[in-house]
C-alpha cells in the first residue's frame, strides 16, 4: 500500500514534458524524407494513391489500384519534393523525381490512359491533371530531368488535349463518377493545371475553361456551400435547409476552397466569398477530423469522405495566400499550421485514410500546404495562351 501511494505521489509530482513546438521547416524536411522512403514499385518509381476503388486487369489475380491513381499520386509526391527548399542541391530528391517522371511518361502511354469519354466511374482524369501540373511546374522551374526533358515537353500538349477531350459535354468541367455533372472537387484543380499550362505559353481551349468555371459558379448555394455534383441550373438562391446532406456547408468546405481559389485566379472570384470559404474550413474543421482515418466514404451527416481531409488542408493553405488582408493571412497561416500539427503522424507524415499507401498523398499534401506561403503564387488565367 505504501509503495503504491509513493508511486502515485511521484507520478503526480513529475512534470509532463511539453510537446516540441511545431516547426514548419522541420515538418517539411521530415515529410520529404518520408516520401523518399515511401517510393515503391519496380525500380522504386511510384507513389501510388490508394483508395477503395480497384479495377480488374488482365493477368492480375485480383483487382488493382487504377493507373490514374498511380500517376496522380506519383505526381503529387513529386511536386512536394520539387517544391521544398534545397531541391536544386539535393541529388537524392532529383533522382527520385526523375524515376517518378519516367514511370509517369511510361504509364501515360498505356491503353488505360487513352483519353475517352466514358459514362462509368473512371479516374484517369486525375492522372491527366496532376501529370500536367507536375510537367508544367518542372518546365517553369527549368528543372526537367535531362533524360526525360524532350518527352515531358512533348507530353504537355497531349495532356492539355486529354483534359479538353474528357471535359463534360454541354455542362462543362470534369468528373470521375459519370458524365452528367461536373465534380467541383476535380474541376477546380484541373482548371489550375490548365491555367499553369497557359501561363507557360501552351494553348488551352478557352471554351473548356469557361464552361468549367461556369459549372463551379452554378454549384454555389446562398451560404457559399458547393454542390458535390454541379447542377444544371444555378442554385445561388437555394438555402442550406433545401440542400441534400452532401451539399451542405460543413461537408463542402474542401471543394469550396478549391473552387473559390480557381474562380479568383480566373478573375471571376470575390474576396468576401474566398474569405468565407477559409473561415468555413476552420469553423467546421471538426467534421473533417471526425472522418479522418475512418472507413467508408460519404457518411452522414454531411457526406465528408476521409479523402477530403488533406485535400482541404492544401486548398485552405492556397486560399489563405490569395486573401487580400495581410494580417488575416498571417493569423490563418498560424492556425492552419496548428491544425496540421494536430494530425501529423509520429514518423512525420500525414494520412487521412485507412490505407497505407494513401500516406504518400497525405504527406505530400501536408508538405505542399506548409510550403504555400513561400511559393510563387499560382498561375492566373488571362496571363497566358488560349485558343
Amino acid at each position: 500500500m505504501v509503495t503504491w501511494l509513493l508511486t502515485l505521489l511521484l507520478a503526480q509530482a513529475t512534470p509532463v514534458p511539453e510537446p516540441a513546438p511545431f516547426d514548419p521547416a522541420v515538418a517539411v524536411e521530415r515529410g520529404c524524407a518520408l516520401l523518399l522512403e515511401l517510393q515503391e514499385g519496380e525500380g522504386r518509381r511510384e507513389w501510388p494513391y490508394e483508395g477503395v476503388y480497384r479495377v480488374s486487369e488482365r493477368g492480375a489475380p485480383e483487382p488493382v489500384i487504377p493507373v490514374g491513381y498511380r500517376i496522380g499520386g506519383t505526381c503529387i509526391a513529386a511536386l512536394a519534393l520539387l517544391s521544398a527548399p534545397g531541391y536544386a542541391e539535393d541529388a537524392e530528391r532529383q533522382a527520385a523525381l526523375a524515376r517518378g517522371v519516367e514511370f509517369v511518361l511510361e504509364a501515360l502511354a498505356w491503353p488505360q490512359m487513352e483519353p475517352e469519354r466514358v459514362s462509368s466511374y473512371d479516374v484517369r482524369g486525375w492522372g491527366f491533371l496532376y501529370a500536367l501540373r507536375l510537367f508544367v511546374e518542372l518546365e517553369r522551374r527549368e528543372a526537367l530531368p535531362p533524360a526525360h526533358a524532350k518527352a515531358v515537353r512533348k507530353a504537355i500538349p497531349r495532356l492539355i488535349t486529354a483534359l479538353e477531350e474528357t471535359a463534360l459535354e454541354k455542362v462543362g468541367g470534369w468528373s470521375y463518377a459519370g458524365r452528367t455533372a461536373a465534380a467541383p472537387f476535380m474541376t477546380a484543380p484541373a482548371l489550375q493545371a490548365l491555367f499553369a499550362a497557359a501561363a507557360q505559353g501552351h494553348a488551352v481551349a478557352r471554351r473548356t475553361l469557361v464552361e468549367a468555371l461556369d459549372a463551379l459558379e452554378r454549384s454555389r448555394a446562398a451560404s457559399g456551400s458547393l454542390a458535390y455534383a454541379a447542377p444544371r441550373q444555378a442554385r445561388a438562391e437555394v438555402g442550406e435547409e433545401e440542400l441534400d446532406f452532401m451539399d451542405r456547408l460543413p461537408g463542402s468546405m474542401g471543394r469550396m476552397l478549391a473552387a473559390e481559389s480557381a474562380l479568383t485566379l480566373a478573375g471571376r472570384g470575390d474576396p468576401a466569398r474566398l474569405a468565407a470559404a477559409v473561415r468555413a474550413f476552420f469553423e467546421h474543421w471538426d467534421e473533417l477530423e471526425k472522418r479522418r482515418q475512418q472507413g467508408g466514404t460519404h457518411a452522414q451527416p454531411y457526406g465528408v469522405a476521409p479523402y477530403y481531409v488533406l485535400f482541404a488542408h492544401f486548398h485552405a493553405a492556397q486560399a489563405i495566400e490569395l486573401l487580400e488582408d495581410e494580417a488575416l493571412r498571417a493569423l490563418q497561416r498560424a492556425e492552419l499550421r496548428a491544425r496540421l500539427a494536430r494530425i501529423q503522424e509520429p514518423e512525420g507524415g500525414w494520412n487521412d485514410r485507412v490505407f497505407p499507401r494513401s500516406r504518400n498523398f497525405g504527406t505530400a499534401m501536408g508538405v505542399l500546404a506548409l510550403l504555400q506561403p513561400a511559393l510563387d503564387p499560382p498561375a492566373r488565367w488571362g496571363k497566358g495562351a488560349t485558343r
